[in-house]
């Protein structure tokens, strides 16, 4: 982490923020044409000038058609790629665009386009410009949209998406220093008016964050949070997987997933929570299964499972996510259900 917020980004740490990735064939940059990724764009070229081998760099601009500025954006970041020697890429999101969640919307298509430029390219790795403030505001939309543990680690630095890795590696790094580290290369960047459109979430939330400052809760200690929370996830997906191979051992069947009702019945919640998503979503053919449906499925499993001695007979049996869940003979089975009919005009 570097230790002055106001300060440029020096070469050695530069180097730190790219390792691991020099034996990567080639690597994706994701290049908006803002502060952060021009500031990515401009130390990956830096990193890679000073290896004798390492990857072939490719710059990938998506213009989503929603501004008008976006194309000169692009022609901007163009030029100064072709400055740096790397090739420059736009993309663009064509199409009929949602009236209604426009930032998510927006998010899948680039992700969606810059994994068909890696793929193109041969590329392991897209670098994202995410920032510590980032990692602090998106911390903050999930805290406010009740996510579980595992939503509440935040973004992390590696994810696997679309058989590319998704790497994140300014997550340490603070907007301020990147700005600062432009300034003092005398490179200029676009400013997205969006990014302080009140009609968006976070914009709005960006706008509280010197407020929340004042109380203690600037981006490094909500970032820091968001870590430990990760550590923590990470822990508990230990657990997860011992239970889970401790319930197969003791599985009857040949199940997609088969477990001992009584077995199941004394684990810890966020144990069994985690379990029974693992298996729905792993079964079911309708995408990941929410959490607060698997936490009402949890409820109506236990008040099956506990029922009294007389009433046992009686069976749950409910679909989610593509996947049907029943309880039944002392066992919880998760076998995926049958396609959805079409509906007759």
């Amino acid at each position: 982490m570097m230790p002055d917020d106001q300060s440029a980004i020096p070469a050695s740490d530069a180097k730190r923020l790219f390792a691991g990735l020099a034996r990567a064939p080639a690597i994706v940059l994701a290049v908006s044409g803002g502060p952060d990724s021009v500031a990515l764009m401009w130390l990956a070229a830096r990193w890679r000038r000073a290896l004798a081998q390492g990857p072939r760099l490719v710059a990938v601009t998506v213009d989503h058609g929603l501004r008008a500025e976006a194309a000169r954006e692009a022609r901007d970041v163009k030029r100064l790629a072709r400055s740096l020697d790397l090739p420059h890429h736009t993309l663009r999101w064509s199409g009929p665009k949602p009236s209604t969640g426009v930032p998510a919307a927006a998010r899948e298509a680039r992700y969606g386009l810059l994994a068909q430029a890696a793929r193109k390219h041969g590329a392991t790795h897209i670098l994202t410009a995410h920032t510590r403030d980032d990692q602090a505001e998106t911390l903050l939309m999930r805290m406010l949209r009740g996510s579980g543990v595992a939503g509440l680690s935040a973004m992390a630095r590696e994810t696997e998406r679309d058989g590319v890795m998704l790497t994140r590696p300014l997550l340490d790094i603070s907007k301020a220093q990147l700005i600062a580290t432009l300034k003092k290369a005398r490179i200029s960047f676009a400013d997205d008016p969006t990014n302080r459109d009140p009609s968006f979430t976070r914009p709005r939330l960006r706008a509280l964050m010197p407020l929340l400052a004042e109380e203690g809760g600037d981006a490094r200690n909500l970032a820091r949070l968001a870590a430990r929370i990760a550590r923590a996830n990470a822990a508990l997906e230990v657990l997860v997987d011992g239970a889970e191979r401790y319930l197969a051992l003791k599985s009857e069947d040949n199940f997609d997933a088969d477990f001992d009702a009584a077995l199941f019945a004394v684990m810890p919640d966020e144990i069994r929570l985690r379990l029974l998503k693992r298996a729905i979503d792993r079964t079911g053919h309708e995408g990941p299964a929410e959490l607060g449906k698997v936490e009402t499925l949890l409820a109506a499993v236990d008040e099956a499972v506990n029922q009294p001695l007389r009433q046992r007979e009686s069976k749950l049996k409910q679909t989610l996510a593509g996947a049907v869940i029943s309880v039944a003979s002392g066992r919880i089975r998760i076998s995926p259900a049958p396609p959805r009919r079409a509906r007759s005009r």
